[in-house]
């Protein structure tokens, strides 16, 4: 089975955008703001948050976009609102020939919205059908793995169907990728770049959206009201996660390079292979020499090991997780989920997710 992960930043890059955010801060706000719990409501002139307003202005040049625009929904609500910015029931939106990600899928399903499907590795096909499908709205790029061996570069995909269409509307999920990876959707040339902020020790139910002024705009329109407003405080706290989040990520990345070495060396009883996949975060996918995946999943979590996620790396999540292979996995291959399961360290370290599984076998085949 062959992987192809999406490469993590350094440690140092990881600091270096630490430091660079928080630079970006200061020439946004007083430190007495910062210092503060922002405000509420929408306020004359601007019909938001102050301090939501300034959170969105600095996230801006901090991700070197036109606009960017929190909202409601975490990552499923900024592709909602991302999806609506330039579709409307009827439309046709190019997608992988892949299952599209579920909550996705939803949202195009309740709007009406036709998805098109090609194989993004396959840059001829891509073209063919762009040019039997006339009509076009727009594309959907997942910047993380549908399936376990998809491949495809973001960037290449993007310049590629620009070259064929360039007025195609880009829009990619950037869940799970944002602070881990160099360059997110925007950075390689697409419209719009949507991710969850809950997903990067942010508060519960924020997203963003990042991307092209006329786009932004139009998603301003749809949240006028006051109830619909990312409010002052929650735009702070969602500033304080993202600050700490680059650094974290990139401990949690060496973790798993560190995993797959001593896992793949024999140091487990019953591991037959590991290696690391973007199912959808970046995790270490366990293949077991015996279909035991969901009685190791029961032992593991009597161990202290988290069973589900709750933002997949929110702020809650610290305990390593051991769950069941993704539900776009699943879809590919149903067979997957006797055999292989995956880990995310979180922020525990090798002993701990080594001592978890290696228990957790011996308990499953004890059975």
């Amino acid at each position: 089975m062959q992987t192809a992960p999406l490469k993590s930043i350094s440690l140092d890059e990881a600091m270096q955008r630490q430091f660079l955010l928080v630079d970006v801060v200061t020439r946004h706000f007083r430190g007495d703001e910062i210092l503060s719990l922002g405000d509420l409501g929408v306020v004359k002139g601007i019909n938001q948050p102050i301090y939501t307003k300034k959170v969105e202005k600095a996230l801006a040049e901090f991700f070197g976009v036109e606009r960017a625009k929190l909202v409601r929904g975490a990552g499923t609500g900024a592709l909602r609102y991302g999806f609506m910015s330039f579709l409307k029931p009827g439309d046709k939106i190019l997608v992988h020939q892949a299952p599209i990600y579920p909550t996705s899928k939803t949202t195009l399903d309740t709007m009406g919205v036709k998805p098109v499907f090609a194989d993004f590795h396959h840059m001829d096909e891509v073209e063919r059908v762009i040019h039997e499908n006339g009509d076009l709205k727009g594309v959907l790029i997942q910047h993380t793995r549908q399936q376990i061996d998809d491949y495809y570069d973001l960037a290449e995909t993007i310049n590629g169907i620009h070259s064929v269409k360039p007025e195609l509307i880009v829009i990619t999920d950037d869940n799970y990728a944002a602070m881990k990876v160099e360059k997110i959707g925007v950075d390689a040339g697409a419209d719009l770049s949507t991710f969850s902020l809950f997903k990067l020790l942010g508060p519960e139910g924020v997203g963003i959206v990042l991307g092209k002024t006329n786009l932004i705009e139009q998603i301003n329109r749809y949240n006028y009201s006051g109830g619909s407003q990312v409010q002052g405080y929650e735009a702070l706290e969602t500033l304080r996660g993202l600050i700490y989040a680059p650094v974290m990520l990139a401990i949690q990345a060496q973790v798993n390079d560190e995993l797959v070495s001593v896992l793949n060396s024999g140091a487990v009883s019953g591991v037959k292979k590991a290696f690391l996949a973007n199912a959808q975060s970046k995790v270490l996918l366990v293949e077991l020499e015996a279909p035991i995946a969901d009685k190791v999943l029961r032992h593991a979590n009597e161990l202290g090991a988290a069973p589900n996620p709750v933002g997949a790396e929110s702020k809650y999540e610290f305990v390593p997780m051991f769950y069941r292979v993704s539900g776009t996995f699943l879809a590919a291959d149903p067979e997957l989920a006797k055999t292989m399961i995956r880990i995310n360290p979180l922020r525990s370290g090798v002993d701990t997710v080594v001592r978890i599984l290696k228990t957790s076998i011996e308990r499953a085949k004890e059975e």
